[in-house]
């Protein structure tokens, strides 16, 4: 009897061990599919980023899309075209599903547009120069597209499927204000456990966010009186000089200790060299962290307009705010846990942010009525996001930042 139980127990731990040994193999094989991933990435991130895709170019836009479905069609993966509104002027959206044998919900979200116009190919062309990766929209958003795309493929080709549904959204409107996507991101957030966005990381360190920026545009409007600019110059009214009076004396709105900035970026004023302009623009960008930073900045630039230098002319302002903050949960908070452990097994350092640092994203509209966690920047590392001619992405970044993201997938499915 005694030697019976012995050779049960034998068994019983032989049986553990093995049991255990196919669950560390996991990781493994996901860290070797990775690094294998390496060279397709390139390659399907040479092709987005030779591709101007601005967010009002709805022929790149549709270029880009053809992409993205080429990939998920070859990966098997069901998806759908959702149209946008025809007055709306912005590109179509691409939603793919992959259905699992668990109960989790998963979303990845990565945006196809860029800030650049047609022509700018030719200023920033794809190359490769040491450890990093130039093209135009690289960094913002093509590195986060490619990143998605590659995590499906890893996902599909290792059969993880742990989680219930795992849903992907690319949008092509994303740096207009997200006009057209944003409620369909907030509804991902209402459906989903875990809503995960692939905008960039640092070059300094590699971070996931928990936090962003929240988005105004602030534009003025004055009108003067238009003269013959040699004949009759002081009978007009300039508008152009009131512009500038205006956007000079509200140039020091920002307070860095607060995450407040404000930047006057576009103006226009005439139409023609030989007359006195009777109508000026300006444009500025604002970013704050707290809804009530906003409130105080309107306030504060209502109040200075009042101070004009050209008598007789009129000023107004239009304050609207375009997207919300993304704020730390507890919920964000414990996957971005799991997050740094899962890099850890690659002894990979992986820093979380939970202070917004000026940008803001569709993570925020997906955290608006989120049932769960919502966090950012699980794209690649790179800098010179929206620069004419030095926008990269960190090469040796794809292979940890393709395994962190397989690997949580595979973690957060878990019961």
């Amino acid at each position: 009897m005694r030697r019976f139980l012995l050779t049960i127990l034998i068994a019983s731990i032989l049986t553990l061990s093995q049991i255990s040994a196919r669950a560390d193999a996991a990781p493994q094989a996901i860290a070797e599919m990775a690094k294998q991933q390496v060279p397709k990435y390139l390659e399907t991130l040479q092709n987005l980023v030779s591709v101007e895709s601005g967010s009002r170019d709805l022929e790149g836009l549709l270029k880009v899309r053809g992409l993205i479905e080429a990939k998920l069609k070859a990966l098997d993966i069901p998806f759908e075209i959702i149209a946008a509104p025809s007055d709306s002027k912005a590109g179509s959206m691409v939603s793919a599903t992959l259905k699992g044998k668990g109960t989790k919900r998963i979303a990845l979200i990565a945006h196809m547009d860029t800030v650049y116009q047609r022509g700018d190919l030719a200023k920033q062309p794809f190359r490769i120069e040491g450890d990093k990766a130039f093209g135009l929209g690289i960094a913002d958003d093509k590195g986060g597209v490619a990143m998605v795309l590659h995590t499906l493929e890893m996902v599909k080709t290792l059969k993880i499927d742990g989680f219930g549904q795992l849903t992907v959204l690319f949008n092509g409107d994303e740096e207009i204000g997200s006009p057209v996507s944003r409620d369909y991101f907030t509804a991902l957030g209402r459906e989903n456990d875990v809503v995960m966005s692939f905008e960039g990381s640092g070059t300094k360190a590699d971070y996931v966010r928990l936090a962003t920026s929240s988005i105004a545009r602030v534009l003025l409007k004055v009108k003067g009186r238009a003269s013959h600019s040699g004949a009759n110059p002081d009978f007009g009214r300039n508008a152009l000089y009131e512009l500038s009076h205006q956007v000079l004396q509200t140039r020091d709105l920002s307070d860095p200790s607060k995450g407040l900035k404000f930047n006057w970026t576009l103006g226009k004023a005439g139409s023609v060299a030989n007359m006195i302009p009777s109508e000026a623009t300006a444009t500025g960008d604002a970013r704050a962290e707290r809804t009530v930073d906003f409130d105080n900045l309107e306030a504060t630039l209502r109040e200075r307009i009042k101070n004009k230098l050209i008598p007789d002319t009129e000023v107004s302002l239009d304050f609207t705010r375009t997207r919300p903050p993304l704020n730390p949960t507890d919920a964000a908070r414990a996957v971005a846990k799991q997050a740094q452990q899962v890099a850890a097994e690659i002894k990979w350092p992986l820093t979380v942010l939970e202070k917004a640092t000026g940008g803001g994203t569709d993570a925020a509209f997906a955290s608006l009525q989120a049932r769960g966690a919502v966090l950012e920047s699980f794209g690649p590392q790179g800098f010179g996001a929206h620069s004419d001619n030095a926008e990269y992405i960190l090469i040796p970044s794809i292979e940890p930042r393709l395994y962190i993201t397989t690997r949580l997938i595979e973690e957060i499915a878990k019961p």
